[in-house]
């Protein structure tokens, strides 16, 4: 299947660039806070130190959005490596503004990095972080998707009806995704506030 990197004839000027934007931020964003979280869980258990949790975040939530986004391509057909080629290109922007972004939010919040699973900052922070690396990469994903980058370069492959063995490979629904994400980060956070 060969892969054209226009527009594939949707309207990107107005609002449907920008629920595109929308629907691609999300994307991208799932995939960060399940990496985000996991890497927070995993440090605190383990007892890392910050600097060393906050790596392992970052390496997750790369790992977890670039798979995010490769699933669909594979049941679309895609080679693993033509897929992961795809994903690198569309979504290293975004998912590295949301990194940045939701660093630096849990760097200015007070006594966040120390916060542990347990205490409801931590879980407020979190949540905080993430609503403000949609801000920041919700535009960057707008400008790309503009200029036929970004998840344009992945959208044709949205929806494709797997073939054979492919219909095996996951289809996460962001809704779904973010669905479950919310009511975990909401259940942690009360949790923290009832302990």
């Amino acid at each position: 299947m060969e892969h054209d990197t226009d527009t594939h004839g949707h309207d990107h000027h107005g609002g449907s660039t920008s629920a595109m934007a929308v629907a691609a931020t999300l994307h991208c964003l799932t995939g960060c806070a399940i990496g985000e979280i996991a890497g927070l869980v995993i440090g605190s258990a383990a007892g890392l130190g910050n600097v060393e949790t906050i790596a392992l975040s970052i390496a997750l939530a790369f790992a977890f959005g670039y798979t995010l986004s490769t699933l669909p391509l594979l049941r679309a057909g895609l080679a693993v490596g033509a897929a992961l080629s795809v994903v690198l290109a569309a979504d290293t922007l975004s998912i590295l503004t949301m990194e940045v972004v939701d660093n630096l939010v849990v760097a200015v919040v007070p006594g966040a990095m120390d916060a542990g699973l347990p205490d409801a900052l931590f879980w407020v922070s979190m949540m905080l972080s993430l609503v403000v690396a949609f801000l920041a990469a919700w535009p960057v994903n707008r400008w790309l998707l503009e200029r036929g980058k970004g998840h344009a370069l992945t959208h044709a492959y949205h929806g494709a009806a797997p073939v054979g063995a492919r219909r095996f490979v996951p289809d996460l629904a962001t809704p779904t995704l973010v669905a479950a994400i919310t009511a975990f980060m909401l259940g942690g956070l009360l949790v923290a506030v009832a302990g």
